[in-house]
């Protein structure tokens, strides 16, 4: 590892830097969604390469050098995009976010503690590997990019194998998608499934225990669903995901942080926000299947669930799918009542079995587990 000191800087520079780049990130992120829906939109390609490029140019300003041959060599691939030279694909969003977290990680560290570490050899065959994809090779990019990505997320196995021509791709082993909103709709479902997604980002930022919420059980749920064979309406389960909990942002902060035990009275209003939720759709008669998913993601396959204590012979697919991933993110993500002793995932995914038993449906836990297994083993 190598260690970088930047020159003495204003405070109040560093921390204008830090701010354009977390609102250019967020910027990014959300260009990036829309690619994942518009892949060909000339316009959303050309925004994402402004956002690299003024990220580039502001560490060009305070001469934090080591990380601008990474970005100028990202900036050149979106700059063969802008141009229709290469074509959009998920593991190209995979490395754009990851050097920007990379970024982040490294401004953050210089202003924090005056110096940051950073690996020059990785940073070299990044360099090399994301050189390496070029407009006359199109046969090689996925293969190229997920090279790149690996060599910045090991985690992350994402390299097909080619064959003996290099002529194509083996698909991808099963990997979260990069947004829980589904491809190949009409523009109007497109606007819709962002507005919810907008706001339910607004609404995490009510809770400290509610950021990225929303997109992880969207991209989750779309993923089992995947597993399953489609047997739930993806677009009604993207918005499902996304405006599920609305309700609870209408609760008392002292209520939603709340450690000790609900009085009866205060259980009752927490479960009242199922209601809140469904009402936001039930003049939308598009979304309708998604409402009652909304409405259903709390009851259980023994009627002991809320609102309405329906058993499993009325509850929707997506509702059964949905109690086991909302249940899923509680257990792995801090929440009042478990501290900071969340579980992993694998620790979370045995206790939802062995709790399965009248809460769960036998066929959606055994989905989950298939698409856990693939997920965990990767």
């Amino acid at each position: 590892m190598q260690e970088f000191i930047p020159d003495e800087l204003d405070d109040d520079i560093l921390g204008d830097l830090m701010e354009e780049i977390n609102e250019l990130y967020e910027a990014s992120e959300q260009t990036l969604i829309e690619l994942e829906l518009r892949p060909d939109d000339n316009e959303l390609q050309r925004s994402l390469f402004r956002s690299l490029h003024t990220i580039k140019g502001d560490l060009g300003l305070v001469s934090f050098s080591p990380m601008i041959p990474l970005l100028q060599h990202v900036e050149d691939l979106l700059d063969y995009l802008r141009k229709g030279q290469i074509h959009y694909t998920s593991t190209m969003s995979d490395l754009v976010l990851l050097t920007m977290d990379r970024v982040k990680t490294f401004v953050e560290s210089c202003i924090q503690t005056g110096k940051a570490s950073y690996d020059g050899g990785l940073h070299e065959k990044l360099v090399l590997a994301i050189s390496r994809i070029q407009p006359d090779n199109g046969n090689q990019h996925e293969r190229l990019l997920a090279d790149a990505v690996l060599l910045l997320d090991p985690s992350l196995d994402l390299a097909g194998t080619a064959d003996s021509n290099d002529a194509t791709v083996k698909a991808k082993p099963s990997v979260l998608g990069n947004t829980g909103i589904p491809k190949d709709l009409s523009q109007e479902k497109q606007q819709d499934i962002l507005f919810f997604r907008d706001l339910m980002k607004a609404i995490e930022r009510r809770s400290n225990y509610w950021e990225g919420r929303g997109d992880r059980i969207a991209k989750l749920a779309s993923y089992v669903n995947t597993v399953s064979g489609n047997q739930v309406d993806a677009d009604q389960l993207a918005v499902a995901c996304y405006v599920h909990d609305f309700g609870m942002a209408f609760m008392p902060l002292k209520l939603l942080h709340k450690t000790e035990k609900y009085s009866d009275l205060e259980f009752n209003l927490m479960r009242s926000h199922v209601y809140k939720s469904a009402r936001l759709l039930e003049h939308l008669d598009q979304w309708d299947g998604a409402r009652k998913m909304v409405m259903q993601h709390h009851e259980r396959i023994d009627g002991s669930g809320y609102p309405l204590g329906i058993k499993e012979v009325d509850m929707c697919e997506g509702a059964k799918l949905m109690a086991i991933l909302d249940t899923y993110d509680a257990m792995t993500h801090p929440r009042a009542h478990n501290g900071e002793n969340q579980l992993s995932k694998k620790e979370a995914v045995i206790a939802i079995n062995r709790s399965a038993k009248g809460q769960f449906s036998v066929k959606w836990i055994r989905i989950f587990n298939q698409a856990m297994t693939a997920l965990l083993t990767q």
